[in-house]
This record gives structure tokens, C-alpha cells and sequence, in this order.
């Protein structure tokens, strides 16, 4: 089962979506956020290793 996130999951089946495309839509806001995440940590290590090479350079 792939990773959802319940809480809009929840939302979306108040707002009178069907279970299974809430559901549907639950799971791909949690790949997306997975995939943001990801994103942020590659460009922060991007970030730290042009820091370094930067401070190589001056110091």
C-alpha cells in the first residue's frame, strides 16, 4: 500500500469525494511531498558544498 496522507484523505471525503479517489488523491499529495523533500535536501547539500568550495578558494 503506498503512502497516504489521512488527514486529507479525511478532508476530501467530507467534502463528499469517493473513497477510492480520495484516496487516490491522498496518495499522490504524499508522493509529491516526498519528492519536495527530496528536492530540499538535495539542494541543500548543494548549497553546503558550494559553501565549502567557496570558502577553499578564500581562505
Amino acid at each position: 500500500m503506498a503512502l497516504m496522507l489521512s488527514k486529507t484523505y479525511d478532508a476530501l471525503v467530507a467534502a463528499g469525494a469517493p473513497e477510492d479517489k480520495a484516496r487516490a488523491a491522498a496518495e499522490e499529495v504524499a508522493g509529491m511531498n516526498a519528492r519536495l523533500i527530496r528536492l530540499e535536501i538535495t539542494t541543500s547539500i548543494g548549497a553546503v558544498g558550494v559553501l565549502i568550495l567557496l570558502l577553499k578558494a578564500f581562505i
